[in-house]
């Protein structure tokens, strides 16, 4: 609905202007009724299957877990072998070096298979403590013990001072705030709340040596007691089978003619498999430090720095995956589905990353239309991120935003915006976004205490109401949606309260593009709902105008918002919108200054020919409610501004207007005024010359200008200025039928075209007897009866909501038709 782009009216030739649609003529479809309003994306062509860079993780963690699980199974044999053949069958026989060695052997293999069970899930835990620190490469940090513990010991005697460096890097690169929240934001890391329950990275799990018992740090113990325990295997297993020293065997002794090589297969397969376990880390190694997968994958993958923590975690999810279950498991994981499992976490840790990646995918276009897909078929993601949409916490930020931004993108396609809208509470949901911090204390009675500070110090509260109502925006494209806007409680003062813009904010040189942006999406999203057809669309007419602020917001910005004419436009159209309704055109009316304004914008010259329609826009709106309305017309006539009417009416772009406000004025205005439009008279001759010449929607309301005008007129006024200024009656008559020929059927863009030329006709035969010889010898009355057998109930309505008439004339087109046919026969 962005109204950037402007239409080409103002800029072509009249034609292009007379084409415009009205809320006087019906649209075949509301949402086609201007660019701003288009439907959504309509479906495109089916894209190529985009490369999942996280392919490559997949395909590495399969090949290890190969690794892994042929030496586990080389373990687990070598384990049976030694248990069953060598310690249960030649325990006794056995030489005691080689009973101490296998008995080593089978301690230390016990315990790297403990180790080996239990790192993977203390290596998932790690890369997400690692959140807060997402820079340093666990992977690189363990490749020494000295250097590591080095870096350790910096780290923890200069963590507050690298956290606080940290999150303000993560924050300006990824959220891209500005210097004075990212300031605040660190303000309220440090004042974080204390929990009732222990962060799980800084559990002590033994109360000395806290530092290499810390939860955080089990996994790097694990990986060590790996590495030492395979290295120790095979060079225990290397010396025996070097050395061959597997004890003397007596002659005729059977209890010992078998030992030497069972040995050497126990021995063998000890060394295979610790081999095995060293070759899988030296390709983790090599692949992990050396050929950088992860980082490769975290820039294809454009995450961003805080990524590799998201990235660390996918890789060792899939590898656990292939080595709990079967090698094939981790094949079938991919990053949006990852992401998804994480927000159901009850980790906030996990839940940021998540919502992080999910984020990422689903704004970036390369992937964001299957992301959205996939997140758009999963209900329960979805709760979760309308959920998120409630909380309120400051540390909760960065996840809160980045849930609006993918709701934001969801509803951009219709199918998700339904689903969206029909999760229970999301309109409640939303209405929490659009807190505004103006409000009075009272007024913000949802908004924790605690986050109701000074802007610049806190709360992004401006980030929140943009988002809220991009995604009303959005959902407000569908009719159902738009209703269910309009019946949440407390939503539309809301939405109507982003509208207030003061004369300090409007003529502010200075002002920021975010506050002017604030104030131009929520008319948007109020225009939207205003344009809405049927009975949702009288009922959200009606609660709008309802607003005590609605009207007031918008004269304000009609007065002083000459330097931002798009918001003076949509202000205009949502003016224009309410008038359908009775009651919201006489508030309208009745509010001080908005006539005043709009026929200063309507009349004000010199403007850019691409700020035309803002002046067009003013035109329709006053043409709106000097409809029907006997005190609007009274009180644009105490403007004294028919003269200016009259002139406007030789105006390329608002001739249309002009003859619509005049035409409403002549029809609606009450007795106790009739004399003060006695000025329209000097209109007679321009709406007659136009009626004749001109084509479409301006010959249209020029016919119904002319119908109406020569009430004002006497007999002999009348003749005199048809003698004056060279009009022919016979010519009218003739341009009269040639219309009525024209016309054969009812048209969509000049609805009343037909009614207006019966009716100029019925006051020329009134006029003049000899006109009514005229319109005979003009085959008037074949006309007449063409018209009765294609007579519509389109042409008996003044207004239209969409495809719906809203305003019935008082005489039909059968009478009409009645009334021109006896004059014709002389009656």
């Amino acid at each position: 609905m962005e109204h950037g782009q402007d239409t080409e009216e103002g800029r072509g030739s009249l034609g292009l202007q007379i084409d415009v649609p009205t809320v006087f003529e019906p649209q075949r479809s509301i949402d086609t009724k201007n660019s701003s309003n288009s439907c959504y994306d309509s479906p495109s062509a089916p894209m190529a299957t985009v490369h999942a860079p996280e392919k490559k993780l997949t395909l590495l963690a399969f090949r290890l877990a190969v690794l892994e699980k042929t030496a586990t199974g080389l373990g687990t044999l070598g384990f049976i072998w030694a248990t069953v053949v060598l310690l249960g069958g030649f325990a006794i026989t056995l030489d005691k070096t080689d009973f101490w060695f296998i008995t080593i052997i089978l301690l230390i293999e016990g315990t790297r298979i403990f180790s080996r069970s239990h790192e993977l899930e203390w290596q998932k835990h790690e890369a997400t403590w690692s959140i807060a620190a997402f820079g340093i490469n666990s992977f690189r940090a363990i490749r020494s013990s000295s250097h590591f513990i080095i870096k350790k010991v910096k780290a923890i005697s200069f963590r507050p001072i690298k956290m606080v460096q940290k999150q303000s890097q993560h924050r300006s690169r990824e959220i891209n705030k500005s210097v004075q929240l990212e300031t605040s934001r660190q303000k309220w890391d440090q004042k974080k709340m204390p929990t009732r329950t222990w962060e799980t990275s800084d559990v002590p799990i033994l109360p000395f040596l806290q530092w290499v018992f810390m939860s955080k740090n089990v996994s790097k113990v694990l990986f060590w007691l790996q590495l030492a325990s395979a290295t120790a295997c095979a060079v225990l297993s290397l010396i025996k089978l070097i050395k061959h020293n597997y004890g003397e065997v007596a002659k005729g002794d059977p209890d010992k003619r078998n030992r030497q090589a069972a040995l050497i297969v126990f021995y063998s397969l000890a060394l295979a498999e610790a081999l095995l376990f060293l070759l899988e880390k030296a390709f983790w190694e090599w692949q992990v430090n050396y050929c950088k997968v992860l980082e490769e994958v975290n820039k294809e993958c454009e995450l961003g720095p805080s990524g590799m923590v998201s990235i660390r975690r996918f890789f060792y999810d899939a590898y656990s995956r292939c080595v709990n279950g079967t090698i094939y498991d981790g094949l079938k994981m991919d990053m949006v589905s990852f992401a998804m499992d994480l927000l159901a976490s009850n980790s906030p840790d996990e839940q940021l990353i998540g919502i992080r990646v999910l984020h990422k995918f689903a704004t970036k276009e390369q992937f964001s239309s299957d992301t959205l897909q996939k997140i758009g078929t999963t209900l329960p993601v979805m709760e979760r991120l309308v959920e998120m949409l409630n909380w309120k916490d400051p540390k909760e930020e960065e996840t809160r935003t980045s849930a609006a931004e993918i709701l934001s993108q969801l509803a951009g396609k219709k199918q998700n915006a339904l689903r969206v809208s029909g999760i229970p509470g999301a309109m409640e949901s939303i209405s929490s976004l659009l807190h505004n911090h103006r409000m009075p204390r009272g007024v913000a009675d949802e908004i924790p205490e605690k986050i109701i500070i000074h802007d610049n110090e806190s709360y992004s509260f401006w980030t929140f109401n943009h988002l809220g109502l991009l995604i009303l925006k959005k959902l407000a494209r569908d009719h159902d949606n738009c209703g269910k806007i309009g019946n949440t409680r407390g939503l539309l003062p809301k939405i109507i309260d982003f509208t207030h813009a003061g004369e300090r904010l409007l003529m502010d040189e200075n002002v920021t593009p975010s506050q002017i942006k604030t104030v131009k999406r929520s008319l948007q999203v109020l225009k939207m709902l205003a344009i809405m057809t049927g009975t949702t669309g009288k009922q959200l007419r009606y609660k709008i105008s309802e607003v005590v602020f609605t009207i007031s917001n918008i004269r304000d910005i009609l007065k002083y918002g000459e330097k931002h004419v798009e918001l003076q436009k949509l202000g205009i159209e949502i003016l224009t919108s309410l008038a359908m309704e009775a009651d919201a055109r006489e508030r309208i009316g009745g509010t001080g200054g908005v006539l005043k304004e709009l026929f200063t914008i309507f009349f004000k010259r010199g403007m850019p020919e691409n700020q035309n329609d803002v002046r067009i826009a003013a035109g329709e709106a006053l043409a709106m409610l000097a409809f029907e309305s006997k005190s609007n017309g009274s009180r644009i006539l105490k403007l004294k501004v028919i003269e200016n009417l009259v002139e406007a009416l030789e105006v390329p772009f608002h001739r249309i207007h002009a003859a619509k406000i005049l035409m409403n004025l002549c029809i609606y205005i009450g007795a106790d005024d009739f004399m003060q439009l006695s000025g329209v008279n000097n209109a007679a001759a321009i709406v007659l010359r136009a009626t004749m010449s001109e084509e479409n929607k301006l010959q249209e309301v020029m016919v119904g200008l002319a119908a109406h005008i020569f009430k004002f007129m006497t007999i002999e006024e009348s003749s005199i200025m048809f003698k004056r200024d060279g009009i022919q009656e016979v010519e009218l008559a003739r341009a009269l039928v040639q219309i009525l020929k024209k016309y054969q059927n009812p048209a969509i863009k000049t609805p009343r075209i037909r009614r207006f030329v019966i009716e100029l006709a019925i006051w020329m035969m009134r006029h003049k007897e000899t006109n009514v010889q005229i319109f005979k010898d003009l085959g008037m009355r074949k006309e007449m009866e063409s018209v009765i057998e294609t007579t519509s109930k389109l042409e008996n309505f003044n207004v239209f909501s969409g495809t719906v008439g809203m305003s019935q004339h008082k005489t039909t087109m059968h009478s009409l038709v009645e009334t021109a046919m006896k004059l014709l026969e002389g009656e």
